[in-house]
């Protein structure tokens, strides 16, 4: 099976902010990926999905996304070790953190997150409104 998948959105349902808006989204759970990318192609957004941290790197370095979507605890590369090579390559680039959590709990790797530069965190399970309203929030970021 192919680790990446673009989908392109319906006809947007939200305002003129989400139209041609594109995201990244990576996870190794390809059913939570799945999911998160049918909520935001449902508001108009552009989705590519990853199923690991390196598919993830490599999607972002050849597509320019407006935000990235990362899961926190990935076998291969972590969701904090993205975050460092995203920042390190582009200081201004939009990233929402996601995590059930693991032996730490999602509160202590959601804090690293957040200090390593991402704008929004989310625990899972993610509701709708959570996920549309972070990510609202960090595209209307400068």
């Amino acid at each position: 099976m192919d680790k990446m998948t673009h989908i392109q959105p319906p006809a947007p349902e939200s305002g003129p902010n989400t139209a041609m808006r594109s995201i990244l989204v990576i996870d190794d759970d390809k059913l939570m990926c799945m999911a998160l990318a049918k909520i935001l192609m449902s508001a108009g957004y552009s989705v590519v999905q990853a199923f690991d941290g390196d598919e993830g790197l490599k999607l972002y370095r050849a597509q320019n996304f407006d935000l990235v979507i990362t899961d926190l605890i990935m076998p291969d590369k972590e969701g904090i070790q993205i975050i460092r090579e995203l920042r390190k390559e582009n200081s201004q680039i939009r990233i929402i953190a996601m995590s059930a959590g693991g032996r730490g709990g999602a509160t202590d790797y959601l804090k690293w997150a957040r200090l390593m530069g991402a704008k929004q965190c989310l625990s899972k399970p993610i509701k709708r409104e959570d996920l549309l309203g972070a990510v609202e929030a960090v595209l209307a970021l400068s």
